[in-house]
């Protein structure tokens, strides 16, 4: 019996749909990053691009558990003396809710060049309205959703 190894030939890439309504937003990250690395297929190779595409619709309600609203900071570092920016979740939830969301996706994913190119598949939209319906996306549930 030989082991299957999945080449970029033979990989098939559907489109699925995640809504993050009511969703912790780690649990969320994770799980988009399976399917976007492709650990969900029977046929996963470490070595080899075989994940699919995800949309994320509704980021604006994203959950944050505890007290990490308040209490825990975007950093930035310019590089110079002082360079330091912090930003805290509250306002970056206000602001820009579809970037905290893909920044969470992104830290859930390897960083190398694999990584990369894996983030790329992941669309995320602030609304429930998104511009792939051509691709005929299919609806996943996730597990871990709050009520």
């Amino acid at each position: 019996m030989k082991t299957f190894m999945a080449n970029p030939n033979n990989v098939e890439r559907k489109w699925f749909v995640v809504d993050a309504t009511n969703m912790p937003l780690g649990r969320l990250a994770s799980q988009v990053a399976d399917i976007l690395s492709g650990k969900n297929k029977p046929d996963y190779t470490p070595h080899v691009d075989t994940g699919d595409f995800v949309i994320i619709l509704n980021t604006d309600k994203v959950v944050l558990t505890g007290k990490k609203l308040t209490q825990k900071f975007y950093r930035t570092h310019s590089g110079y003396v002082g360079g330091l920016k912090e930003t805290n979740y509250q306002t970056m939830m206000a602001k820009a809710s579809d970037e905290v969301v893909l920044k969470a996706v992104k830290g859930m994913l390897p960083k190398t060049v694999l990584g990369r190119k894996q983030a790329t598949r992941c669309k995320v939209y602030k609304g429930a309205e998104h511009n792939q319906t051509a691709q005929q996306p299919i609806k996943v549930e996730l597990k871990g959703v709050r009520n």
